[in-house]
């Protein structure tokens, strides 16, 4: 079967001036202008389907997160349950296949369960993980500042 490319909807509801707000998008912004809202705010996106779902036995995928000015929280989560309820969704862990060189001059295997920005970040980054999950979706936490500009899925 030939790669599979998924695109990330994510969705985010807040409270402004006694008013829901609700905003979902391939791209979303954390709500700068809205009056009286200061707060840290959590996304998630619609499940995509991933390479259990389809009975592939490699199990590699990758995810690439677009940003503007962002600062927060992103996970990857996914799923082995066909049909999953809130509590059967878990942290992947990102950076399979990803390598560093550390000061001693030794490459270093990358494995993080979260990309977390504490500055603003702009710009793309990839990251390669295995596993067979059935449904995988993004998580994005302690958002402050920026835009999701997209994140992206091929397996």
């Amino acid at each position: 079967m030939p790669a599979k490319s998924e695109t990330f909807l994510l969705k985010y509801t807040y409270t402004s001036e006694g008013e829901t707000i609700s905003e979902e998008g391939v791209g979303i912004s954390y709500p700068q202008t809205a009056t009286g809202f200061n707060d840290t705010l959590t996304a998630t996106s619609d499940p995509v389907r991933g390479d259990g779902y389809y009975g592939r036995d490699d199990g590699f995928h990758t995810v690439q997160i677009n940003l503007s000015d962002f600062v927060g929280i992103i996970r990857i989560q996914g799923s082995l349950d066909v049909d999953p309820a809130d509590s059967d969704w878990f942290t992947v862990q990102l950076g399979t296949g990803n390598r560093s060189v550390d000061t001693t001059g030794l490459i270093r295997e990358e494995n993080i369960t979260q990309v977390e920005y504490l500055e603003e970040k702009a710009g793309s980054n990839s990251y390669n993980f295995t596993g067979n999950y059935v449904w995988l979706r993004v998580k994005i936490e302690d958002w402050t500042a920026g835009t999701v500009n997209s994140i992206y899925l091929n397996h």
